[in-house]
């Protein structure tokens, strides 16, 4: 073979395995998309495309029956939806909850982490799955258990509270407009402190050790560790919980307005998502009830948001 001919055949094998090596390109570029497109359409069925027929319907009249004609409405659902008086009371309710939980979703739930950290793992684990056991139950059971609880003919704590002489007459939890909305927001509370618990436990496992063994060589006491080590390194899961309640307290509680008070006494523990849900299932109002959904989710979009950027800056991370 000349000597011509060999660079001739290596630049054409070079040739031949560059397109060979070329043409699987898109393919691996195209992979991951396969992979994910799975999950991609689930999300897109079952969360985007109810949204967009929510903000659709948030401008018809209609009443869910498929023979009853749709009537175009344009704005007039967002502008009664406005000047319903429900809705002030139930904004206001809204408020309530979300400030309400924050101390069982936050300060109580950080406290048993941080206590429980420094003992013995099997007392540890032992202590916190004591705590989370409410969690696991059903609202609707909860919502039971907590209605013999507060009964005011006979129930333990009312008994507790006149053999205690803390009050002389039984008080109504649930029918009384002063108490109801504050045993609601107790009870709503209460059960999500094992899951605030989980979060904040699973934090303090993952944090960097070496931080708290410097502070006590530094004759750091436990407050100063609670605040120069523990609670900088806790930052980021404190806002994430901190935007959770804000966001879902009021659907958490959802379920025990619906089988406690049905919204009353006089309105007094309806929220948004029991004046949406009301409308849209109780009178059938579905404009309404869209309308209600649609500001719901441009709300919790605007708080998330605000979360984040706030996130960023008061967080600490240690990379």
């Amino acid at each position: 073979m000349s000597s011509n001919a060999m660079p001739a055949a290596a630049a054409g094998a070079r040739s031949a395995a560059g397109q060979r090596s070329r043409k699987p390109f898109p393919l691996r570029k195209l992979k991951p998309w396969l992979y994910l497109l799975p999950a991609i359409l689930s999300i897109g069925f079952w969360i985007y495309r109810p949204l967009v027929q929510t903000f659709r319907l948030s401008f018809y009249e209609w009443n869910m029956l498929p023979t009853s004609p749709k009537e175009y409405l344009g704005l007039d659902n967002y502008r009664l939806l406005f000047n319903l008086p429900d809705m002030g009371q139930a904004l206001v309710n809204t408020l309530i909850y979300t400030v309400g939980v924050l101390p069982f979703s936050l300060l109580i739930p950080l406290a048993i982490a941080i206590s429980t950290d420094s003992i013995g793992k099997r007392a540890r684990n032992v202590y916190r799955a004591l705590v989370f056991v409410p969690m696991i139950m059903a609202p609707v059971a909860v919502s039971s258990v907590w209605s013999w609880l507060m009964n005011p003919m006979g129930g333990l704590v009312d008994h507790v509270l006149v053999s205690l002489g803390v009050v002389h007459d039984p008080i109504r939890f649930f029918s009384d407009e002063r108490w109801a909305i504050w045993s609601i927001t107790f009870i709503t509370g209460w059960k999500l402190i094992g899951f605030s618990t989980l979060i904040f436990s699973a934090a303090l496992t993952g944090m960097n050790k070496e931080y708290i063994e410097a502070a006590k060589m530094d004759r750091a006491n436990r407050r100063q560790l609670i605040r120069h080590v523990y609670l900088p390194l806790l930052s980021p899961t404190i806002m994430f919980m901190a935007m959770l309640s804000t966001l879902f307290a009021s659907e958490w509680s959802f379920s025990y307005v619906n089988v406690l008070t049905q919204g009353g006494p006089i309105n007094s523990t309806t929220n948004i998502y029991y004046l949406l849900w009301t409308y849209g299932f109780k009178t059938f109002s579905v404009g309404l009830s869209s309308a209600a959904a649609v500001l719901v989710v441009l709300g919790s979009a605007a708080i998330a948001w605000g979360f984040m950027k706030l996130s960023n800056k008061l967080s600490f991370y240690d990379n």
